[in-house]
């Protein structure tokens, strides 16, 4: 772990008091926009700012990190990235949200962390939680930003022509992606 080594482990329900380490800053200048199973890109200014470290906002640490708990109370299962004693890594996965799929339901990587292969390590074990749990197929809501949904892409997943209603519901605007797991 010393030295700037990333250490994974299984997320456990003490990590979550970290989530404030994390931080979500990016600069998105295009989004992508979801007719059916087709994208446009948007140009504009949808820049992500930190989550807020006080409150209950939708975006605060608070929020965030009852959007895990609800999760892991849920079946969820998740996975952690650590430099040296800062949590800079989180996913979580949620199985069996219908019979054979689960939902790659959260999955964050630090300002500064992006780019190295830490979300792509954190995917890789999320799609293995879900392939021991006896699912063969995983959806993902994700943020519309160019880079989150061009990561899903370059990892298997495909835009959904119909996205399931739940997931839809809750996040009309994410694309809505999936991937078998073979």
């Amino acid at each position: 772990m010393a030295n700037g080594a990333i250490a994974y482990r299984q997320l456990t329900e003490a990590d979550l008091d970290r989530l404030g380490d994390i931080d979500r800053t990016e600069r998105i200048d295009t989004i992508y926009v979801q007719e059916g199973a087709t994208l446009e890109k948007l140009g504009g200014d949808f820049s992500a700012p930190p989550w807020p470290t006080g409150g209950e906002s939708e975006h605060s640490v608070a929020a965030q990190r009852a959007e895990c708990q609800r999760y892991l109370a849920a079946g969820g299962r998740g996975l952690v990235a650590f430099a040296d004693e800062r949590l800079v890594g989180i996913g979580v996965v949620k199985p069996h949200i219908r019979p054979r799929v689960a939902q790659l339901a959260y999955l964050h990587v630090s300002d500064g962390y992006r780019g190295r292969g830490i979300g792509a390590e954190l995917s890789d074990g999320l799609e293995g939680l879900a392939r021991s749990a006896g699912d063969t197929s995983m959806v993902v809501s994700a943020t519309p930003s160019l880079n989150t949904v061009d990561f899903y892409v370059r990892r298997g997943f495909v835009p959904m022509a119909e996205p399931l209603p739940e997931l839809y519901e809750l996040e009309p605007d994410d694309v809505h992606l999936s991937k078998r797991l073979d």
